[in-house]
């Protein structure tokens, strides 16, 4: 049950619809662009221009075309323009961010000049008595048309329709872990494939699990629940990430050991390495055949790129006053760079490593907030399509 709304309120949530409805038509061009950004070497860096323009067809990225208007920001509570970090370069980035703003209990697009474009939950878009609490990741589904979220710390997994504005489906229960059908324990970095199937690490029930909506059982896991030991193929050290590859396998890593598995669709086994030098790997994910980039989710933190037989390539681990405190989730940038979000030190972050400095940052180093240009344990992030995750693998990924 939606609250009672102004006119102008109702008219805003309108065109807020017809321009998500709107924009679905964007995902085929989407679609067109990955296959010529395909056509580059990995890692290259692309004119900032060329990539700002190419975002302007995805679909969150449409809203991009026109600055929120003193109305729009006043609903968005963004009346500032902007909430960068002085010397940011917004054309670092292809196009808006999806940020998982998980003490503040709240999704945040910010656009690469560091407006908050949208927000959920807004007044209005939980049912009575529903909760969204602690979302420690959210990515964008194949179609854009949906975000899925995962709420580590209550044990549940969301999917967000972005035309109704609703929680659609969730897997699990608020607040309470469990191993039974229909209960988690610590998910983590929850995808859904085009095949309609959502897969997820289990941290704390040691597994990987593949579930489809509408449905709240278990289609299949990797894994033994409770057995959390490293033995590739067939148990999981507290998997927190399960991310899919350019040729369909799957990445998975594994805390306990600190240990990247390698699984083919059919959950066969291909291998095992180590990424050099963590404690505490998070959320390992393909840049590009055979480069691999993790995050050691540790005070002071690291984050690093190296290959399948695990040698380092590169690595970013600043100590003092700049160290990276916490970060989970790194993903690469078309131009090259480095997107990560920092957990614990509250911000969202792009590192050149040509030259590792920060060239782009929102939210405020040390410092909590829920005010514009503030974040508080941002724990997960993606780019907007066409750049999203799941896009720029749809063409191949699939659950194990």
């Amino acid at each position: 049950m939606v609250g009672v709304m102004s006119s102008g309120q109702s008219a805003a949530r309108r065109r807020t619809i017809r321009r998500r409805r709107a924009v679905a038509l964007a995902v085929p061009i989407a679609l067109i662009v990955l296959v010529a950004l395909a056509s580059g070497q990995p890692g290259d860096r692309a004119p900032a221009g060329a990539n700002r323009r190419a975002a302007r067809g995805g679909v969150l990225g449409a809203r991009a075309q026109r600055a929120p208007s003193r109305q729009d920001r006043r609903q968005l509570g963004a009346d500032a323009p902007g909430g960068l970090r002085p010397g940011s370069d917004p054309s670092v980035l292809p196009g808006p961010l999806l940020i998982a703003d998980s003490d503040n209990n709240r999704l945040l697009e910010v656009s690469p000049d560091g407006r908050v474009l949208w927000r959920f939950p807004a007044p209005g878009d939980l049912a009575p008595g529903e909760t969204f609490r602690v979302p420690d990741d959210a990515f964008f589904s194949p179609d854009g048309h949906q975000v899925v979220v995962t709420q580590e710390d209550d044990f549940v997994i969301s999917v967000i329709d972005l035309a109704s504005h609703h929680i659609v489906y969730r897997y699990g229960h608020p607040g309470v872990p469990g191993f039974e059908a229909g209960y988690l324990n610590n998910p983590d970095d929850a995808l859904l494939m085009p095949s309609g199937e959502i897969v997820s690490g289990d941290i704390k029930n040691c597994r990987v699990i593949v579930i489809r909506p509408p449905a709240h059982t278990l289609l299949r896991q990797l894994g033994v629940t409770g057995s959390c030991e490293h033995q590739l193929g067939v148990s999981y050290g507290s998997p927190n990430g399960a991310f899919p590859m350019a040729n369909g396998d799957t990445a998975i890593t594994e805390i306990n050991g600190d240990w990247l598995d390698v699984v083919a669709p059919d959950g066969r086994p291909v291998l095992a390495t180590h990424p050099p030098g963590f404690t505490y790997p998070s959320d390992t994910n393909e840049v590009r055949p055979g480069l691999f980039l993790s995050v050691d989710y540790t005070s002071p933190g690291a984050i690093e790129t190296f290959t399948s037989d695990g040698k380092l390539q590169w690595r970013y681990a600043p100590t003092g006053a700049a160290a990276l405190n916490q970060p989970s989730l790194a993903l690469p940038l078309p131009n090259g760079d480095i997107l990560a979000n920092d957990d614990k030190n509250n911000r969202v972050i792009v590192i050149d490593p040509r030259t590792n400095r920060i060239v782009w940052q929102y939210g405020h180093t040390h410092v909590a907030g829920a005010g514009e240009g503030f974040l508080s344990d941002p724990d997960g992030v993606d780019l907007a399509p066409p750049y999203s995750l799941a896009l720029r693998f749809a063409g191949t990924s699939r659950a194990p």
